[in-house]
């Protein structure tokens, strides 16, 4: 992974669960040597800024991580630039982040000191309309990607009574065996950092798996809806942990607490479920298939129950992608009523100033 210089990711997702945040494992403040929260409201230049100060590090060298939205996955709520222990983040709703030690490793950038608060209160009844609007579709969307997880987790428990636990075990053994045989490390426990590769947005499903399993060996988890891929992860996790290795591990766009894809950057290795929502481009060293490992006899005498449930789980989630997507529009409109007011030469000139601060700091 020395080679990688630039990663794209998410911290947070729209999940049946709700908006679920993993800002903290950005870049942990006992990991940190700066962090920027910026404030402002929408349509104030927070992701433009942040872009272009990516854009500037990753000329200069800098190995940097994009953290996008999903509720725009082309907006960035974050970026870290990893030689400098600094990241820049977007402090604002729904993910909205205080400093934890202002001062010390926090830093505020308010963006509400770039703007004519008069000209933008004088707007206050559309504001408030268009923002309670954007509330309640997000809602709905939520209502939605909670029935599809039902659904999921109904083809979920037809798949569990077909599994082969013996043979789930063996392969289990066999990957820990690939993975971890003569390598432990003694000492302290490895330490995980929890993002998303994918993200569930007003553009569909989206995915950056390829910047992410960009290492030496990837074995990939074949397994539609259901069929177990993330216990697997799950088990190798916590073996890479005990054995004393850093990790990083995905989550699935929908349940948060299910892993998907788990990076071990000590062994420059990834481990990845791929299914017909989400795959890599990457070469794999070995492809392991889930329906190997169930009773098809079983899966065919339920299969009725399971074509009925891909078919309702896809009206489920076109069904909230759509909320999400007219939740996006009407952010768009919102933004109209911040941009005319804001003072971009000042924003501009803070872009000035901490890049200086950036440039002047060594790795």
């Amino acid at each position: 992974m020395s080679g990688i210089r630039e990663r794209h990711m998410f911290a947070g997702g729209n999940t049946y669960l709700g908006f679920f945040s993993y800002f903290d494992h950005i870049l942990p403040h006992d990991l940190a040597d700066s962090i920027y929260v910026i404030k402002g409201g929408p349509g104030t230049g927070k992701s433009s800024f942040m872009k272009k100060i990516a854009a500037a590090m990753l000329d200069r060298g800098y190995t940097v991580e994009f953290i996008h939205c999903s509720s725009d996955s082309g907006s960035l709520d974050a970026v870290v630039i990893k030689e400098l222990k600094t990241a820049m983040l977007d402090g604002t709703a729904p993910h909205i982040t205080d400093p934890g030690f202002p001062g010390a490793v926090d830093r505020i950038l308010d963006f509400g000191n770039f703007w004519n608060e008069e000209g933008i209160r004088s707007h206050r009844n559309e504001i408030t309309e268009i923002s309670r609007e954007i509330s309640r579709l997000f809602a709905r969307a939520y209502h939605y990607l909670h029935a599809a997880h039902d659904i999921r987790e109904d083809s979920a428990s037809i798949h569990t009574r077909a599994l082969d636990e013996t043979k789930l075990g063996r392969l289990i053994s066999e990957l820990e065996s690939k993975l971890f045989s003569g390598r432990e490390r003694p000492g302290r426990p490895g330490r995980e950092r929890s993002l998303f590769a994918s993200a569930i947005t007003p553009s569909g499903l989206v995915n950056f798996l390829d910047s992410l399993l960009n290492v030496g060996t990837v074995y990939v988890i074949r397994g539609d809806l259901g069929t177990g891929g993330e216990r697997i992860i799950e088990r190798l996790k916590n073996k890479a942990l005990w054995s004393g290795y850093d990790v990083e591990c995905f989550y699935c766009a929908l349940d948060p607490r299910k892993p998907e894809h788990l990076l071990i950057p000590g062994l420059d290795a990834a481990i990845t479920v791929s299914n017909s929502y989400h795959s890599c481009g990457v070469l794999p060293a070995a492809t392991f298939d889930m329906t190997d490992m169930m009773d098809r006899g079983y899966l065919e005498r339920h299969r009725t129950e399971l074509e009925e449930n891909c078919t309702a789980f896809e009206t489920m989630l076109n069904t909230a992608v759509s909320s999400i997507r007219r939740a996006k529009e009407s952010h768009d409109i919102l933004e109209r009523y911040y941009i005319p007011y804001m003072d971009f030469k000042s924003v501009e000139a803070c872009f000035d100033k901490i890049l200086k601060r950036l440039t002047e700091l060594q790795p």
